[in-house]
């Protein structure tokens, strides 16, 4: 058995996402396969536990064609100005400076896999900060950076719209809690959550409208399983 969160887009509480933990059956192995019958379990479980109906896995692993366009991956914008084209994944670690090095401001335009697996990521000591388009973004809170780049890219994508009203719920297969802290589903659902209150523009308007909009909630992140926070809800 194994433990992966499940994020549900929230439209009155103080809660923006409401996130819960499900326990499924894992398929080990590497290959696609294996772990699409892991998406399998886990969206069964969570229907049979009567968290959600119609949940969508957002990763190059899902089911579905729009789950994998949704992949940090893939999820692409352009810019206004030249009209190059970068990718959620390019976006983010491209921003990323650190005690002795970076911003590497030339992943931007590369590939993904080239921009997360560059090895100065990992060689350049601790994380300070990110700078994107030269605006500073803290590391508090904790995935406010990565969810602005995300759902900034995500509404110049005015295709999906409609398509997310087809879901209630999203899971990422490969995210665990335990080792990471950035999330495409949390994303996801943020952003259907923002849309659904009408404040989607206003979070997007600047960074500090989007950081006292969700910044300010009593979770804002992807790690925190609010279902234990009674409280909250």
């Amino acid at each position: 058995m194994a433990e992966r969160p499940i994020y549900k887009p929230c439209y009155e509480s103080d809660l923006l996402v409401q996130t819960e933990f499900v326990e499924f059956t894992w398929y080990a192995g590497m290959a696609p396969s294996q772990r699409q019958k892991s998406v399998e379990s886990l969206h069964q479980s969570a229907k049979d536990s009567g968290i959600c109906r119609h949940p969508l896995e957002v990763s190059s692993k899902s089911l579905e064609p729009l789950g994998i366009k949704l992949s940090a991956f893939n999820l692409t914008v352009k810019t206004e100005k030249y009209q190059r084209e970068f990718t959620v994944e390019t976006a983010y670690q491209s921003s990323k400076v650190f005690q002795n090095g970076g911003p590497y401001k030339e992943l931007l335009y590369g590939t993904s896999i080239e921009a997360k697996k560059d090895q100065r990521l990992k060689e350049s000591g601790s994380l300070k900060y990110f700078e994107f388009f030269g605006v500073k973004w803290p590391l508090e809170p904790k995935t406010a950076f990565y969810d602005w780049v995300y759902l900034n890219a995500l509404r110049k994508n005015i295709w999906v719209y409609e398509k997310l009203d087809d879901y209630d719920a999203f899971t990422d297969i490969e995210f665990n809690p335990k080792k990471s802290i950035n999330c495409q589903a949390y994303s996801v659902a943020l952003f259907k959550s923002l849309r659904g209150r009408g404040l989607l523009d206003d979070a997007l308007e600047s960074q500090e409208s989007f950081l006292d909009i969700v910044g300010g909630r009593p979770v804002n992140n992807a790690n925190e399983n609010t279902n234990i926070q009674g409280n909250l809800i």
